[in-house]
């Protein structure tokens, strides 16, 4: 990397401690803030032993104060508003601290309205903002192999896609502010619906006793094949969940498509029908689970008995 920066980092969860962690790779000097202040410490303990250039910093504002880029992966709208606009919705947060001529990276899977709101507040304090959610879960964080769709000026991302690169496998500019949030909505509604038919599918393939390896492996050699039925497919098979995007965190980003949908006067049938089998998980204690214990919501079925099953 030709230029490396002052970089702040807020929110270290499962997706944003390893992206922060590449930035630190990646030569920058990252000081971090997390809500949980031991895991903050956690992080700087772990890449401070790497020799990296990295610290901790008592509040979110305090991070972003002396950073030329501030990068965010926190949790849902109001999380968002609470570290960068503050709790009244004024100028109290994170973005005020920021100093003309910063760029402000937003990697939080929130509404477009809400990456609207912080583009033109940041724009009236002269800092560049680009809201930039992403995809490829937690393996994609950790391995620096993320899709990131953006919204923002062509100025602003020409600033900040050097600085994603660190953890990016894909960047793509989709249009102005907000229009990354919309993208994401697309991309959530697209992976509810492959797991929907995966889980069936799988289901399937139990009841009738066939061999799930050899099954896989024939039909993701074809139309059938997708990143779900790659990385899920076994997982799903043997009742595995302990990993991956929570079920929690799904229903959120299904909600703000669902309402997006609706204000654009248009239904989505499918994923209002997915979102409540998640629903029937999560009442089941799924909440914390991958989004692939969707198959959970279906009955493993009978085992054919003769000719006539």
């Amino acid at each position: 990397m030709s230029k490396t920066h002052e970089i702040a980092f807020l929110g270290l969860g499962v997706m944003g401690a390893p992206m922060a962690g590449h930035l630190a790779r990646a030569g920058h000097k990252v000081t971090v803030w997390n809500r949980t202040a031991s895991r903050a410490q956690s992080w700087l303990e772990t890449y401070r032993a790497l020799g990296l250039d990295v610290a901790v910093a008592s509040s979110a504002a305090q991070a972003a104060a002396s950073a030329d880029v501030v990068l965010s992966c926190l949790g849902n709208d109001r999380d968002l508003a609470q570290v960068m606009l503050g709790d009244a919705g004024a100028l109290a947060g994170a973005l005020a601290a920021m100093r003309a001529g910063a760029l402000y990276i937003d990697h939080t899977t929130v509404s477009p309205a809400i990456a609207m709101t912080i583009a033109e507040e940041a724009q009236a304090r002269g800092v560049l903002a680009v809201d930039a959610p992403v995809s490829g879960g937690q393996a994609g964080a950790e391995n620096g192999k993320l899709a990131i769709m953006c919204g923002g000026s062509d100025a602003a991302m020409a600033r900040a896609e050097p600085v994603m690169q660190a953890y990016a496998a894909r960047i793509v500019h989709i249009g102005d502010a907000g229009a990354g949030q919309g993208a994401k909505a697309v991309n959530q509604v697209c992976i509810a619906g492959v797991l929907a038919g995966l889980s069936e599918g799988v289901r399937l393939a139990q009841a009738s006793g066939l061999d799930m390896d050899r099954v896989r492996e024939a039909i993701s050699g074809g139309a059938a094949q997708s990143w779900q039925m790659d990385n899920r497919w076994d997982t799903m098979a043997k009742g595995e969940f302990d990993f991956g995007f929570a079920i929690d965190w799904m229903r959120k980003d299904l909600a703000i498509a669902l309402a997006q949908a609706k204000d654009s006067g248009l239904s989505l049938p499918v994923t209002a029908l997915v979102d409540q089998f998640y629903a029937q998980v999560q009442a089941a204690g799924g909440n914390r689970q991958d989004t692939s214990a969707l198959i959970r919501h279906l009955p493993e079925g009978r085992l054919p008995t003769g000719p006539s099953a």
